[in-house]
């Protein structure tokens, strides 16, 4: 098992940034695949991008460019820093980890870019 903790999100201005970390626990030396997802209000969950163990990202291309995942895998830790930040970024963003069998999904932390 493996638990997911997020921290991070809140209300932000257009333009501004945020940076989301998601601390694992449990069997975590487990994970290959760690990354970010967000759910906005009435759509559905969407991919917002990964990393690899070995540090390989993968972007959605709504946010290339402006969001940046990283990881520590010393810590079993990954982030999502945010720049540029625009109100379609808000949404709901979810912590996603995957092992050889499984997927793990943290509880979700809400990002908010309004003015």
């Amino acid at each position: 098992q493996v638990q997911l903790v997020e921290s991070g999100g809140g209300l932000v201005q257009p333009g501004g940034s945020l940076r989301l970390s998601c601390a694992a626990s449990g069997s975590a030396s487990s994970i290959n695949v760690m990354g970010w997802y967000r759910q906005a209000p009435g759509k559905q969950r969407e991919l917002v991008g990964t990393i690899t163990r070995s540090g390989s990202t993968n972007y959605a291309d709504s946010v290339k460019g402006r969001f940046t995942i990283s990881r520590d895998n010393a810590k079993n830790t990954v982030y999502l820093e945010m720049n540029s930040l625009k109100p379609e970024d808000t949404a709901v963003y979810y912590c996603y980890s995957r092992t050889v069998i499984l997927n793990y999904w943290g509880q979700g932390t809400q990002v908010t870019v309004s003015s």
